[in-house]
């Protein structure tokens, strides 16, 4: 069985979406990917499989083309979207795609989630965006490449790091994180819900459209992810 350790981290990453609330029903996956060799693959969840049957070997492996290259079951309806992101974001390891409530409620608006607090400076170096609606052409000619096609435009255009942003709201869908890892990617699905409940209830109250002033993000973002860091241990 190809990969067995990345296929150990999806499944786990799999599972642990499941156990966290952030993927109801069979929504949302988990994928990682080998960059070992010259030819990366990719370890992804199949499709529609409940997330309590999971084996590793259900897993699907494949290449950055979508390729199936081992597994007997389909593969994630979303895997050209992972595809994608794995070849024009080279610095992540691991995605995950969830339909958790309040993200996904800040996705079906269509909006941005401004910077409200230090719990997002923490993890996101400014707002989490969100991308275009996709045109009818979009949905028409290619749904799912295309869906990686307005995150990678939204990060190009609006010249985000996707190390910093370490995920995005698809317009009127839900969200995608990523990270080093699947087990990173996880984290940052599991923070991105609770930032986006929080901004939600922070827009009830009242809080300002623009969010916390501009040098408290920074300061916060950069003590944990900056050159000199002060969070944590050494």
């Amino acid at each position: 069985m190809l990969l067995e350790s990345l296929r150990e981290e999806v499944l786990r990453a799999n599972q642990e979406i499941a156990r966290r609330g952030l993927a109801p029903h069979t929504f949302g996956n988990a994928s990682g990917v080998d960059r070992s060799s010259d030819k990366p693959l990719v370890v992804i969840k199949p499709s529609g499989v409940d997330y309590a049957a999971l084996t590793a070997a259900d897993l699907v492996v494949t290449d950055l083309d979508g390729n199936i290259v081992e597994g007997a079951l389909r593969p994630s309806s979303d895997l050209d979207t992972h595809t994608l992101l794995y070849r024009e974001f080279p610095q992540i390891g691991g995605i995950v795609h969830t339909h958790s409530e309040f993200a996904t409620a800040w996705a079906q608006a269509c909006r941005a989630i401004p910077c409200f607090g230090t719990t997002h400076a923490d993890y996101f170096h400014g707002p989490v965006p969100v991308t275009d609606p996709l045109t009818a052409e979009e949905v028409a000619s290619d749904y799912v490449g295309n869906t990686g096609a307005v995150i990678v435009r939204c990060f190009r255009s609006a010249k985000l790091d996707p190390v910093a942003v370490p995920g995005v709201l698809v317009a009127g869908h839900a969200p995608f994180t990523w990270g080093k890892n699947p087990a990173e990617a996880v984290e940052h699905a599991d923070v991105l819900e609770y930032i986006a409940r929080l901004a939600f209830r922070s827009v009830v109250l009242g809080a300002p459209d623009d969010g916390i002033p501009s040098h408290v993000s920074e300061y916060h973002h950069l003590r944990k992810h900056g050159p000199k860091a002060t969070y944590g241990q050494r």
